[in-house]
């Protein structure tokens, strides 16, 4: 089959993102839950990316938002009414981050008869005991839609979970191709995880080439991004808009501040899904490794596997051996 170039694939998974999500939401006001008020560029992506698919195909944006800490169940019945609620997706589905797995369980409890839709997830867990209480407690919800990010996560979901399942793409395919700030000033750069989805890898063959993460930032900068998102929410007198408007300005903040970082160089090293992602809506070349259960190439092997910028490597070798003559060639 022939590559895809990045333009064609990404119109192409914005239209299978909407044929899964376009029956889900109507005039009704509706909520995201879990905001990713965090350093992880990637997690910001997904919200920015699912702010551009209410937008820009339904001239929306949710009624009421909360991260993880600041949810009020009563202002959000007040702000959606009988509408649905939407949690903010991302591959947190699972025991690999308990915090976001705990709070979903917590939703479904508090709204057991209010459609609930997970926005693109991929799904692990280690325990077994842990997923079967997920199990347990999706079981007895009404109406939970449940949308996935790789066939293996699907598969998960429809043989453990008494739900709606659905394969569908990351929603920061929504942002569309991105324009990147500037010429690059390096030939590689490795972009790679130092969380706990981290993969121990020989350091020896980066050679010369810097090794960065993005989960580092100025609290100045966000801090200032979201006082200006709020100030300019203001004249509504609505705090639900004031406090969107805050979130929503952090996540565009953190986003810029990936675009930013990848611009830098000519081609990537990542074993982070969202550097892929996001260098498919740049159009830089890159090659990937993988995370530590094999998020990355699930989730390539459903969807972005076939362009003509992603190069899937065997070890660090073989990804900086790649890097280098694509380099070389650019």
């Amino acid at each position: 089959m022939k590559p895809q170039s990045n333009i064609a694939l990404i119109g192409d998974l914005k239209d299978r993102i909407h044929q899964c999500l376009g029956a889900y939401i109507s005039d009704a006001p509706l909520a995201i839950l879990d905001f990713p008020d965090i350093k992880n560029v990637g997690d910001s992506a997904i919200w920015v990316g699912e702010i551009a698919y209410l937008r820009d195909r339904f001239a929306k944006r949710p009624a009421y938002v909360s991260t993880l800490r600041d949810l009020k169940p009563r202002a959000a019945e007040e702000a959606v009414g009988s509408g649905p609620i939407f949690i903010h997706g991302g591959g947190n589905f699972g025991d690999v981050w308990p915090g976001h797995q705990l709070f979903r369980e917590k939703v479904l409890q508090l709204w057991p008869n209010r459609r609930i839709i997970q926005f693109p997830q991929s799904l692990h867990f280690s325990s077994e005991a842990r997923a079967d209480e997920a199990a347990r407690l999706i079981g007895r919800h009404k109406d939970f839609v449940l949308l996935c990010r790789d066939e293996e996560s699907k598969l998960f979901a429809e043989k453990r979970f008494d739900c709606v399942v659905k394969l569908c793409p990351d929603m920061a395919f929504c942002i569309g191709a991105i324009k990147a700030p500037s010429e690059p000033q390096i030939p590689i750069l490795a972009m790679l995880r130092e969380d706990k989805e981290k993969v121990d890898r020989d350091r020896s063959a980066y050679g010369d080439i810097p090794v960065e993460d993005w989960i580092t930032e100025s609290k100045n900068e966000v801090r200032l991004a979201k006082t200006m998102g709020m100030l300019q929410a203001m004249p509504s007198l609505n705090w639900n808009a004031m406090r969107f408007g805050k979130y929503d300005a952090a996540a565009n903040n953190r986003l810029a501040r990936g675009v930013r970082q990848l611009a830098r160089a000519r081609v990537v090293v990542t074993d982070r899904l969202h550097v892929h992602i996001i260098s498919l809506l740049m159009g830089k070349p890159h090659a990937v490794l993988d995370n530590s259960y094999g998020k990355i190439a699930r989730f390539m092997a459903a969807f972005s596997g076939n362009n003509d910028l992603s190069y899937r490597a065997t070890s660090v070798e073989d990804a900086f051996e790649w890097a280098r003559a694509r380099a070389q060639a650019a």
